[in-house]
């Protein structure tokens, strides 16, 4: 029988990624794909999330419902300068003309989750709006759920958006605030992990290349203005895949080779530490951990998960929609 997820998105380069993993995985059955604003505009992720299912040839394509559009309480605020205006490093793909579901995300999770419960993993790859949002209408969901997989937050180090604070949390910290507080069962899978095993620098992404296939070409070259971010603000060797890692995981735990307990408060504050993921791996809070929080991770095992995701050729001569537009 086939695992069923949904994964809730804002999706741009490294989100697309992870959707192709999901996709081409033969024992998962993606239920749902739920898309929120961040990384772009709600219009825009409902549009690459769409294109990428569709570079898949997934018969029949996993449904994709439009979610909230905008945070909680913040004003949006995207990531152009990370992804590209587009979320796919603006290399010409005609990201237009996709119809979403009629049916809204929010409501699609909270039917989904009380449908098949204890069934349902939920992967999250964006700023939390949606799940908060479901949470505050149904808090019953927080015991149907099997699984809820976040890729958000710094488990250890620096942040990626200000110095403490990672973009998903710090994106809409209020909605991060009631998911930890939810009691839902959640894995943490922080960007510190993303930095530490999901970097590609000119070999490794050379090696994705040599894979050869549509899939495999596009998921390089949508990583074209991250690159750039990744090596001149991050200080990374090459660009990094942190909703693949994290998918990664949602797909086998095995991934994850260390874990531990902890309490996780979000902060909601207006300075540097807006969105930041405090963790009490000691207890000094004197608070029961309220999530699992990802380690380290194999490296190798994750290539492999990610190799064989985009080795999938073409079923049909020509029928996939994008051609290799250079990234060089």
């Amino acid at each position: 029988m086939k695992r069923k997820f949904i994964i809730d998105t804002d999706t741009a380069s490294d989100d697309a990624v992870a959707l192709i993993m999901a996709a081409n995985h033969p024992k998962i059955q993606i239920e749902a794909i739920t898309v929120v604003a961040g990384n772009v505009s709600l219009k825009q992720g409902l549009q690459n999330a769409m294109y990428t299912l569709k570079l898949c040839e997934t018969t029949p394509p996993p449904p994709v419902y439009a979610g909230i559009s905008r945070p909680l309480l913040r004003k949006p605020k995207t990531a152009d300068h990370v992804h590209g205006k587009d979320g796919m490093s603006d290399i010409g793909l005609n990201l237009s003309g996709f119809v979403p579901e009629k049916e809204h995300a929010v409501q699609t999770i909270l039917e989904k989750i009380n449908q098949f419960q204890n069934e349902v993993t939920l992967v999250c790859l964006a700023p939390l709006t949606n799940i908060a949002v479901a949470l505050l209408l149904d808090k019953t969901i927080t015991n149907k759920v099997k699984e809820c997989i976040i890729m958000g937050g710094v488990g250890q180090g620096r942040g990626n958006v200000t110095p403490l604070s990672e973009y998903n949390f710090w994106s809409d910290p209020e909605a991060a605030k009631i998911v930890f507080e939810s009691g839902m069962p959640i894995k943490m899978v922080g960007w510190d992990i993303s930095r530490e095993y999901a970097v590609f620098d000119n070999d490794d992404a050379n090696a994705l290349r040599r894979i050869n296939t549509p899939l495999a070409n596009f998921a390089v070259d949508i990583q074209k203005v991250l690159i750039e971010y990744a090596q001149e603000a991050s200080k990374l060797k090459g660009f990094d895949l942190p909703d693949p890692i994290a998918m990664a995981i949602a797909l086998d735990e095995t991934v994850a080779i260390e874990t531990k307990e902890a309490f996780v408060s979000i902060l909601t504050n207006d300075d540097d530490s807006r969105g930041q993921s405090v963790m009490d791996y000691t207890g000094a809070s004197l608070n029961k951990p309220n999530a699992t929080i990802v380690q380290k991770v194999d490296r190798k095992k994750f290539l492999q998960m990610l190799y064989s995701a985009l080795s999938k050729r073409s079923t049909l001569p020509n029928s996939n929609e994008y051609s290799n537009h250079s990234a060089s």
